[in-house]
């Protein structure tokens, strides 16, 4: 694994427990962990039991005894990470959003495409499909439960940049992180849109925002920029973005992904309307779905509210009794258990390298818009990105 901050700990935690509670057929070993603070990997491989430390991630990649590499690290080094352990000829999980632009995201695509042709696999983070009340949603619209698709909304809502003194991290770097709020978590509610339905964003019009321009530096501001004696930088992403758009079945959509909802923390909302019925998702009660039925009697009608936790439910079998929930580190456990099966079916996982290239896409198509009035755009116009 390449990186060992927040997602390093949260795919650390999913590599242990897909083995202990998944059994799968081919069980992870913790080979090695790679990062530039040799003293701050070294932690993460002692408190998560990676048996060897790596300072730089070409080496890693060049060990005998690394099959899979997971790349945790920001956007602007997933390309040539994901490439040279592709051409290396080892298995690649890498986190969203793919890349920081679509002319990466396709060479990152392109190099998936012919590791696949030696039976090598790749995959790309979306971890919110594999909550188990997102994957029911999907085989109910799958098996036509809402009928044909007239509305999408989708939500990601947060507030930790509600202050305007928190301090600049490389997440408020467009030459680190590509985009804000949009790249960062508006990344996630595309690729939810486009999953539960089974259909692509064709086209957008955009807003974006910078409510806060520049803050201030954290004390340990490597490979930050400042501006001259103030101690502050300046903010160079989006802090919020709304956007319409319409999807290939015809449906109309409405996104709007944020760090500036007050008291929000990390709310995911996803609602499909149908001419047979709807379903709803809150984060904020992520084990429950409202399904409404609209073919039962006006007197019987409503959302009903599913209890995702039985057996019969996605991956619940492997976890606790009925009516005992799952929380948000279930979500790496399920993509490590599902990689896992994929690589030794031999079999494509899901979302593939493709997956990640069609919401760059849409990324691109989103700031574009932005820049141009909230124009209509569409997602496969070639100046985008």
């Amino acid at each position: 694994m390449v990186g060992y901050s927040f997602m390093g700990v949260a795919h650390s935690q999913g590599w242990r427990n897909a083995r202990s509670f998944f059994d799968p057929a081919l069980v992870p070993d913790l080979v090695a962990i790679g990062g530039r603070d040799a003293q701050a990997a070294a932690d993460m491989a002692r408190r998560f039991d990676w048996q060897n430390v790596e300072t730089d991630w070409r080496a890693l990649i060049t060990r005998p005894d690394v099959d899979l590499v997971d790349i945790c690290t920001p956007g602007d080094t997933h390309a040539e990470i994901a490439i040279a352990a592709l051409e290396a000829g080892k298995h690649v999980l890498c986190e969203k959003p793919l890349a920081n632009t679509v002319e990466q995201a396709r060479a990152m695509a392109a190099a998936a495409e012919r590791a696949q042709r030696h039976g090598i696999r790749s995959m790309v983070g979306f971890t919110y499909r594999r909550v188990p009340a997102i994957a029911l949603a999907r085989q109910l619209v799958g098996e036509g439960r809402v009928g044909q698709i007239r509305h999408v909304r989708a939500q990601y809502l947060q507030d930790w940049l509600v202050d305007p003194e928190s301090p600049l991290t490389w997440r408020l770097q467009k030459d680190r992180a590509g985009s804000g709020a949009l790249g960062d978590i508006g990344a996630h509610i595309i690729d939810l849109a486009q999953f539960v339905t089974g259909e692509r964003i064709s086209g957008v019009s955009a807003v974006t925002e910078t409510f806060v321009r520049e803050r201030p530096l954290p004390e340990s501001s490597h490979g930050l920029s400042s501006q001259a004696g103030t101690g502050r930088g300046a903010v160079t992403v989006d802090d919020a973005a709304v956007f319409l758009a319409r999807l290939d079945g015809g449906a109309l959509a409405t996104f709007e992904a944020t760090r500036f909802a007050t008291g929000r923390k990390n709310s995911i909302r996803l609602e499909v309307n149908g001419t047979r019925g709807s379903i709803a998702f809150d984060f904020e009660d992520m084990n429950v779905l409202q399904v409404h039925d609209a073919t039962t009697p006006s007197r019987e009608s409503g959302f009903t509210r599913v209890i995702v936790t039985e057996p019969s439910h996605p991956y619940v079998e492997h976890w606790w009794p009925a009516g005992h929930g799952l929380g948000y580190e279930h979500g790496f456990t399920h993509q490590a258990a599902d990689l896992l099966a994929a690589i030794a079916d031999g079999t494509d996982p899901e979302p593939s390298f493709a997956d990640g290239l069609a919401v760059q896409e849409v990324l691109a198509a989103v700031e574009t818009s932005a820049a141009n009035g909230s124009r209509w755009t569409p997602t496969d116009d070639s100046t985008n990105g």
